[in-house]
């Protein structure tokens, strides 16, 4: 049987989304983050229906919090997104304002980190590492303003570009060799005598390959993001640019709540007489 994709966001969401894989998502939380964790609580996504599995729009994160109430999420995408740094920030905004309940003071806003694994080829991050880690800094002193935001990138294209990858010593080239949908079968077993947190992984997958259901699902995942990706390569070779527009329009809709009008015109190449008419259903929709 061909080994399951652990980066098909489903099947990532069930290795270290669901209770029960504690102990695998804090080891690989600390690599990514490059600290030890003491606890971690994962936030369980119980509405994952064969609609919203088979949903290209849909994201399926994987969300903890920390004992010190710090919230995570984790971010696989392998559908090409032109846009993925404002759509990352913008979906930032949305985890940490929803943090704040009905009359609690700003001073309980918990700090938010994002962890965006990206599995396509892409070029807004013009930098030769595969893991970049982004903060709020002043520009002149590198004085940083907050530890609220913090945002994690990883470029699986540029980690299998690595002539050399250190699995004795390094955590997280471990856990990205694993999840590398082409490792070697004599790989994984090497990762695994390595460290029981994969081995605990795989003993997992190799479990959830077995369930019907389960395969099914998965299965309805990889189709619904084939299926965006076909739609959205058909539309570019042929010049059909309509249902991307389209889209641009949506995205940027919704940034007007959070960024600056020019910032959104820039980003989403839309005309000003297209911004202009977005603003105004804006204004329309509070009043």
């Amino acid at each position: 049987m061909a080994r399951l994709k652990p980066l098909n966001d489903f099947i990532f969401q069930k290795l270290m989304g669901e209770q029960g894989s504690e102990a695998e998502l804090k080891s690989f939380l600390g690599a990514v983050l490059g600290r030890t964790l003491k606890e971690i609580t994962i936030l369980e996504n119980k509405t994952l229906t064969p609609e919203i599995i088979g949903d290209k729009g849909s994201i399926l994160d994987v969300r903890a919090t920390t004992d010190d109430n710090t919230h995570i999420n984790i971010e696989v995408q392998i559908n090409p997104y032109k846009f993925m740094d404002i759509r990352s920030l913008f979906y930032w905004s949305k985890l940490y304002s929803a943090a704040l309940e009905a009359g609690k003071d700003y001073k309980e806003l918990p700090n938010v980190i994002t962890i965006n694994i990206l599995d396509y080829e892409h070029d807004f991050i013009k930098l030769d590492r595969f893991h970049t880690v982004f903060h709020l800094w002043e520009d002149t002193e590198r004085y940083k303003l907050t530890d609220a935001i913090e945002k994690h990138f990883i470029e699986m294209s540029k980690f299998r570009k690595l002539e050399e990858k250190d699995l004795e010593n390094d955590a997280l080239h471990r856990w990205l060799t694993y999840f590398d949908e082409k490792t070697e079968e004599s790989i994984i077993k090497e990762l695994m005598s390595m460290d029981a947190a994969i081995q605990k992984t795989n003993e997992r997958l190799n479990f959830l390959s077995q369930d019907k259901e389960f395969l099914h699902r998965a299965n309805l995942r990889d189709i619904a993001l084939s299926d965006y990706t076909t739609a959205m390569n058909d539309a570019k070779n042929e010049g059909r640019e309509e249902g991307m527009k389209d889209e641009r329009i949506k995205r940027a809709k919704a940034m007007l709540r959070y960024l600056d009008i020019d910032i959104v015109t820039k980003e989403f190449e839309l005309s000003n007489e297209e911004i202009e008419t977005l603003v105004m259903k804006r204004y329309d929709s509070l009043g």
